[in-house]
């Protein structure tokens, strides 16, 4: 159920990449999530394919799960935009994405030609109006979109949103100003923790990234200046006073074969309700326990991870 504020909290796949969507689903609800976002295209080799397009059993499956426990979908994942012809990708993507009542896909942008790669975002949002599901660009530290502004810039563009990630806003150093500015385009926010200390290489960013994010509230990220900052932006919209969703997503080797999946999930859960919530306390402040990094990351866009 929602926060006591009535904010929706959901849990994203990346947190928990090896858990199925109907085993996610019910994983997400038994911890407490209003939703989840799924992966309906294995980003590297080494992860298990989960087939839901139309049609699917697992497709029937997750479906018979969400309407059992009231969990929902809002986004899928997840495209990187290497400059090549992905379309016939990205429709499968959003018949799988409709399918599932999404509402957002998740992409990111290692193409170094940002010209070429604001096309590719106008026809991503073109082809997905008739499937009601929008590409949401997200930067990412290292790779060639790394910054809030120049994807700001490119979401306005291309008629695309915007998927604001605290991790990587900590590792570009985004300004709550910039923040602000892009926060019409943002339909939610992604929320992790991590060490205050930028990691010293792309490498060990990706790494991070992809395994070693900290549940939040256990880091010195600066996660509620991220999430005032794009609230305050919706002043003077018709999102005016709206308390954006938050989706986990905290990806953590080591802590899920500590705690185990649905030991995972709930103390993810637990450690958001208890971060957000402390933001609606009389005379608390905005922010963990320390500000966000502020370098910008190496990036080479051969590699194609995530």
């Amino acid at each position: 159920m929602p926060t006591a504020t009535g904010r929706l909290l959901g849990v994203a796949q990346l947190s928990l990449l090896s858990a199925a969507p109907p085993r996610l689903v019910q994983l997400a609800a038994d911890a407490g999530f209003d939703f989840v976002g799924v992966r309906v295209r294995p980003v590297t080799d080494a992860e298990t394919p989960f087939d839901v397009q139309p049609g699917s059993p697992l497709l029937a499956e997750t479906l018979a799960r969400m309407a059992d426990t009231g969990v929902m979908v809002r986004d899928i994942e997840f495209l990187l935009l290497d400059g090549t012809d992905q379309r016939d990708a990205w429709l499968r993507m959003f018949e799988a994405g409709q399918a599932l009542g999404a509402e957002s896909l998740t992409v990111a942008c290692g193409d170094p030609d940002l010209s070429r790669a604001r096309d590719t975002l106008a026809q991503m949002a073109e082809d997905g109006r008739p499937f009601g599901i929008s590409p949401g660009l997200e930067a990412i530290s290292y790779q060639s979109v790394r910054s809030i502004p120049v994807a700001d810039e490119l979401a306005v563009q291309a008629g695309c949103d915007l998927v604001v990630d605290t991790l990587h806003t900590g590792r570009f150093g985004a300004s709550a100003a910039e923040l602000a500015a892009a926060a019409s385009r943002a339909p939610m926010v992604q929320l992790c923790d991590a060490p205050a200390e930028r990691p010293a290489s792309r490498e060990a960013l990706m790494t991070e990234s992809r395994s070693a994010r900290l549940a939040p509230g256990e880091g010195g990220l600066d996660l509620l200046g991220v999430v005032d900052a794009l609230e305050a932006g919706l002043a003077g919209t018709p999102r005016a006073g709206t308390q954006l969703p938050v989706s986990l997503e905290v990806p953590n080797d080591e802590a899920v074969a500590r705690l185990g999946d649905a030991g995972w999930l709930g103390h993810l859960h637990s450690s958001a309700v208890s971060l957000l919530e402390r933001e609606a306390l009389p005379g608390s402040s905005a922010g963990s326990s320390g500000g966000a990094a502020a370098a910008t990351a190496e990036t080479s866009t051969e590699e194609r991870t995530r």
